[in-house]
């Protein structure tokens, strides 16, 4: 399969045209609506510093469903000591900031290049990107962050400065989610991590066919605000 060069226009071509390993296209802007239009079409964008704008559609798709969440006994154990102070889109800046830091510390690539994080920063001043935080002793040790359309929340990056911080922030994000009757959570490539909480691959068409439906329901804009597990 080719990949296909993206214009200023807002177009995106069909995911299944992507190639075996996902990639779809290249170029265009990450403008508010072209990452918006993106989403809404099962693509996103992922790319390395030096390398031009590049838009992937993975075929499987990961995703978690909230309700499903799989919370092992010692997990459980340290959100019922409250381990962790849990709050929502208090500090999203510091989060995806701290995302791209802790893979930098690691030695590692972070695709939250330059622009990727202020093209997030803007959706979630539109209140469509969210975050969640994990508090130990009133220091951010633990997030994630991600969009939400529809009733589906597309994750994008977590990390964890204390053992077990970004999974009692993903417990928590499945809490609220669960609340909101939200249908998936779009964790978009395989990881032991995500596996281990009970993310699943399904198909890829299977996916654009749950987001489509999802996408036709009432969306829940932020800021939002986490109530507790109990």
């Amino acid at each position: 399969m080719p990949v296909f060069r993206l214009s200023e226009a807002l177009i995106f071509p069909p995911p299944h045209l992507a190639r075996e390993d996902g990639l779809l296209g290249v170029g265009g802007d990450l403008s508010p609506q072209r990452l918006i239009l993106a989403y809404q079409n099962g693509i996103f964008p992922w790319f390395s510093p030096g390398e031009p704008i590049l838009w992937w559609s993975p075929d499987p798709r990961m995703v978690l469903f909230p309700r499903k969440v799989n919370i092992s006994r010692s997990l459980k154990k340290c959100i019922r000591k409250g381990q962790f102070t849990i709050t929502m889109d208090t500090c999203f800046r510091e989060v995806i900031t701290a995302c791209a830091d802790s893979r930098t510390r690691r030695g590692e690539e972070t695709w939250l290049v330059d622009g990727m994080i202020p093209a997030y920063i803007h959706l979630y001043e539109m209140g469509l990107a969210h975050s969640v935080e994990a508090w130990q002793n009133k220091v951010l040790v633990g997030g994630l962050y991600g969009i939400s359309l529809g009733r589906t929340f597309f994750g994008e990056s977590m990390f964890s400065l204390v053992s077990n911080s970004s999974k009692v922030a993903l417990a928590a994000l499945c809490h609220h989610l669960t609340a909101l009757k939200f249908d998936l959570i779009d964790c978009q490539v395989a990881t032991n991590h995500l596996s281990s909480m009970g993310a699943v691959d399904i198909p890829r068409s299977l996916f654009i066919q749950k987001l489509a439906q999802s996408l036709n329901k009432k969306p829940v804009k932020g800021p939002w605000s986490f109530n507790g597990f109990f």
